[in-house]
């Protein structure tokens, strides 16, 4: 009885890490794939490195090395990797929680940083065209115009602020409202999608650990697997 319930929990661990693994590959890949075909750092210079392709390309990386550990601890038995894996889990579910938490507190100082390196961004864009592609992909998404308003182009309005192109008028474009304004309305109305996706995401690691626990004490008891 003890050793069926062993090997099912082996291999449902053994299937839930190959499938996390198969989606961390697709995430790594698409993270490559933006990084690749846009370049987002004209939007906030200062925040480059916190880009969405860069953000992607981590997680991908994380999920595809955390979901292999898994993965393999379970097939081959060992208590070694089944340990490390439940360490690296619980340590990446604190660091998620933290940083939850840090971005409820300062969410008024994240705000502000982000307002400046957006202006920051665009007026460095303005004097810029080659970087314009980024605005463009912003403003077409959210039908937007720069940080605050139009006027924030000057006399260099992109023909993205309007639903036409090439643009009707320059000077009265279509797109009147800013887009940090329509950043902070697509933020608060996907709010609570992102905190059950947050809260599921919380279930999933615990469950990975409960899972590798539970099997690396099995296997302890039973004298069976490495012993690394």
């Amino acid at each position: 009885m003890a050793q069926g319930c062993l090997k099912c929990l082996k291999y449902t661990m053994c299937v839930a890490n190959f499938l996390c693994f198969v989606c961390g590959v697709a995430v790594l890949s698409f993270g490559v794939y933006l990084m690749v075909n846009f370049n987002f750092t004209a939007l906030t210079p200062s925040l480059a490195s916190l880009n969405i392709p860069s953000m992607l390309l981590i997680s991908g990386i994380i999920i595809t090395c955390v979901s292999f550990l898994g993965f393999l601890g379970a097939l081959k038995e060992n208590r070694c990797l089944l340990m490390t894996f439940f360490l690296v889990i619980f340590i990446l579910m604190l660091v998620e929680l933290t940083a939850a938490c840090l971005m409820l507190i300062y969410e008024a100082e994240i705000g502000d940083i982000v307002t400046k390196d957006l202006n920051k961004g665009l007026k460095s864009t303005r004097n810029n065209e080659t970087k314009i592609t980024d605005w463009d992909i912003v403003q077409n998404t959210f039908k937007c115009c720069g940080v605050y308003n139009a006027s924030d182009w000057g006399n260099t309005i992109p023909e993205s602020c309007c639903v036409e192109t090439p643009c009707p008028s320059k000077k009265d474009p279509e797109y009147k409202e800013g887009c940090l304004k329509k950043l902070k309305e697509w933020f608060e109305e996907n709010f609570l999608t992102t905190g059950i996706a947050v809260i599921v995401l919380c279930i999933i690691e615990v469950l990975g650990m409960c899972f590798a626990m539970t099997l690396f004490c099995h296997i302890s008891r039973s004298g069976l697997g490495y012993k690394l």
